[in-house]
């Protein structure tokens, strides 16, 4: 059966208790996501968009409404769906391309083929030379790198971010987004990615969604629409560069500034 997406989120809300009562985290989030699309969640701090990352990953249950993959419901960690989280997690004992194979081994994967693809994994990502250095040795954008291809060695159809580039200093981030863009396109993966840099979000994704304060529910979506480059989506570095860039920069600026002043 052939879906018309990848991710369906149908009708999710998440409420918590405390000793001060109930809050509610997430209301009535719906969202699809085709296949190979890259999205992003932006909003103030506190929206919740780590909490619905969580909930799509299966780590963290929703007080109701569903998540799917591919039609199938997501009732906890899968191995169809990988997490990106804003630290690397790089074990300091473990070599690179260990640390790489860390996932394969947790699923009890085929190592001879875990490893193939761990390596392949890691020249794509430009740190083909460094297979048997260990994590000390390498920059905060090398180790991000690294993590990357440890999230993609399993070769989930999903691959969640969030916020992987908030430590790194700016023209490390501005570098690492194209190649973090490309390997992710290239292996044709369904990508969300929560960040707080609007430019991030517009330079690098197909569709940026806006959160509203908590309760968090979707407050619009926009569609990045670049001219061709070659016939292809310009890198996020060539996105930063076009007209287009300012006019959806201010729009998504005067959205989240609203919900901060309202």
């Amino acid at each position: 059966m052939n879906l018309p997406y990848r991710i369906h989120v149908d009708n999710v809300s998440l409420r918590y208790f405390t000793p001060q009562g109930e809050t509610q985290a997430l209301q009535n989030i719906n969202l699809s996501v085709k296949a190979g699309e890259f999205i992003s969640l932006i909003g103030q701090s506190g929206c919740g968009k780590s909490t619905l990352l969580s909930i799509l990953a299966g780590i963290l249950p929703p007080s109701s409404g569903s998540v799917l993959v591919d039609g199938q419901t997501i009732i906890g960690p899968n191995p169809r769906i990988g997490y990106m989280l804003q630290q690397d997690y790089l074990f300091e004992w473990r070599t690179i391309l260990e640390n790489t194979l860390l996932g394969a081994q947790i699923q009890n994967k085929d190592l001879a083929a875990a490893e193939k693809r761990a390596t392949q994994l890691l020249h794509k990502c430009g740190m083909g030379d460094y297979l048997h250095h260990y994590p000390r040795q390498l920059s905060g954008g090398m180790r991000q790198r690294v993590a990357l291809a440890r999230t993609l060695v399993t070769n989930p159809d999903v691959v969640l971010l969030d916020e992987p580039f908030s430590a790194l200093d700016s023209q490390t981030r501005l570098s690492i987004a194209d190649e973090v863009v490309d390997v992710l396109r290239d292996e044709g993966k369904s990508v969300i990615l929560v960040t707080h840099d609007i430019g991030e979000a517009i330079a690098m994704t197909d569709r940026v969604i806006v959160l509203s304060r908590r309760p968090g529910r979707i407050k619009s979506v926009h569609h990045m629409d670049f001219p061709s480059q070659g016939g292809k989506r310009p890198t996020p570095f060539e996105a930063r560069g076009c007209p287009e860039f300012n006019d959806y920069f201010n729009v998504l600026w005067d959205e989240i500034d609203a919900h901060v002043e309202g």
